[in-house]
């Protein structure tokens, strides 16, 4: 009795972070004025980054952890989860098929929002005692809004990510995989978790460079796998896609009307299910993306900005759109099951595909994609996590943090996590408040100073001497490149030889 009450105190509460008078005019507003501000950056370099992140992928002559491509598929890593099978068919379910437009609207306004939140985690990421980078919402809402109001923000996100990081990146992560893996292939969850405990340590010693490397190898493969299932079923479904599209723009403005055991839903409803299953699926405005940004190698904050901005419009552009139009023109979102209920979100992407691909296939690759997509999320968090540890406790918690992260993926695969997930939806929203109220403040700063970038460098394919040339009478670059400010490798390496 004791944790039901807790888990509906904790819903009740969420409810409220997740409505539609707290965090969602939050996210929507930001993202619209961070549009506006940046001049619609999303819609006219969204090529220009595409480009150097997917086909060049290194910034040459530059400093940084790991490349940005690997900056990129660590943050896809992270997002690229759950929210894309269960948390479609969730804001579907409960939303109706105008839910996706919602979801598509956070997406594309999402885009100014990451990259805002990625430009200052580079322009502010700082080497830490191992010459690694470190930076995001913890370092550059201190570093970048001067005074207590700064600190009070940092600190308020650093702890909210570490409580997060335990749940929406650990525990849900591993208990979808084992309830899954039970469900298809009859195999127990504690040896599930066993193997995924072991597993995430090994990769996790390694630091990020061990973790860009198995994400930049892992993600692509994962991604194509899942979006190449759905776009066959798609085809073979070609007659049902533009109904599909006119239900989903009219249901966006009108709701839905009960039918069957689907609950009725208002505009409202489709709208709050529609951003907030967005905001789970690509994270934009949380500030989580800026963390792995920050590690990148990149010859300008810009660069990398444009490059992290891609991951929101591949994870809500190009996933969830697969998995919403597979829902919808399968019918499945209104299907009801033998008690007369709508089929459950946990299996309704499940089904769907079931219905779309023949034999046992469709089943299949649900699983196979949960189980990869929840595992890449668990990596993803692991860093986002033991970056805010080291904000908070110093870089020697670094590494007992890495430990105690995998042990949790055990406890995660073996109990039940109604409450666990209550809490991680209230912890995310915690987390995107101070960065949100942060990216506002410094907006000004990233409008002027990406505007002068893109006069000079609107490709992205000026050389390191090039941009040193037009940068070096802004203010900061100096310090930026010196590592005053950022901090630098390459000094710190000098350093600690001359030391030696």
């Amino acid at each position: 009795m004791f944790w039901t009450n807790v888990e509906e105190f904790l819903g009740e509460i969420g409810s409220f972070v997740w409505g539609p008078f707290f965090l969602i005019p939050l996210l929507l507003g930001t993202g619209i004025y961070l549009t506006i501000r940046l001049g619609g950056i999303q819609f006219i370099r969204l090529w220009a980054g595409l480009n150097l992140g997917i086909l060049r992928r290194k910034d040459k002559g530059s400093e940084g952890d790991i490349s940005q491509f690997q900056a990129l598929t660590t943050a896809l890593a992270a997002t690229v989860g759950t929210g894309n099978i269960v948390g479609v068919a969730t804001a579907i379910g409960i939303g109706g098929p105008g839910a996706l437009f919602w979801m598509w609207v956070t997406g594309v306004l999402g885009m100014a929002s990451k990259y805002t939140e990625a430009y200052l985690g580079v322009r502010y990421r700082t080497t830490d005692e191992a010459g690694e980078k470190s930076g995001g919402p913890q370092v550059y809402l201190q570093r970048g809004i001067k005074g207590p109001v700064g600190k009070i923000l940092g600190l308020a996100f650093a702890i909210f990510a570490v409580l997060a990081c335990f749940g929406i990146g650990n525990m849900t992560q591993g208990n979808s995989i084992a309830v899954n893996l039970e469900h298809s292939f009859s195999i127990p969850t504690w040896i599930t978790g066993l193997v995924l405990a072991g597993a995430t340590l090994i990769v996790l010693v390694g630091g990020i460079k061990s973790i860009g490397k198995v994400t930049a190898g892992f993600v692509p493969i994962m991604i194509i796998f899942y979006v190449l299932g759905a776009l066959y079923i798609l085809i073979a479904n070609i007659g049902a896609v533009p109904a599909a599209f006119a239900q989903i723009f009219s249901e966006a403005f009108t709701g839905t009307s009960a039918v069957g055991g689907f609950a009725g839903s208002a505009i409202i409803i489709a709208v709050q299910y529609g951003v907030a299953r967005g905001i789970f699926s690509n994270e934009s405005g949380m500030g989580s993306a800026a963390i792995a940004a920050a590690a990148a190698q990149t010859t300008h904050p810009v660069r990398q900005g444009l490059v992290s901005m891609t991951q929101t419009f591949i994870d809500t552009i190009i996933v969830v759109s697969c998995t919403g139009l597979v829902i919808i023109t399968t019918g499945v979102w209104s299907q009801v099951d033998e008690s007369g209920k709508q089929i459950s979100a946990a299996i309704m992407t499940g089904e769907a595909f079931t219905h779309g691909l023949p034999g046992t296939w469709g089943h299949w690759i649900v699983t196979i994609g949960l189980v990869m997509f929840a595992y890449s999320t668990i990596l993803g968090w692991a860093y986002y996590g033991e970056r805010n540890v080291e904000r908070l406790f110093g870089r020697g918690a670094v590494m007992p943090f890495r430990v105690l992260f995998s042990l949790v993926v055990f406890v995660g695969c073996t109990v039940q996590l109604g409450v666990v997930w209550n809490f991680s939806d209230v912890m995310n929203g915690l987390m995107a408040f101070p960065n949100l109220i942060g990216l506002l403040i410094m907006s000004g700063m990233v409008a002027r100073e990406t505007r002068h970038y893109l006069k000079h460098d609107p490709k992205l394919t000026a050389s390191k001497e090039e941009i040193e040339a037009f940068m070096a009478d802004r203010e900061g670059w100096q310090d930026w490149k010196d590592g005053d400010v950022l901090g630098s490798s390459t000094t710190l390496r000098k350093h600690t030889s001359e030391r030696i």
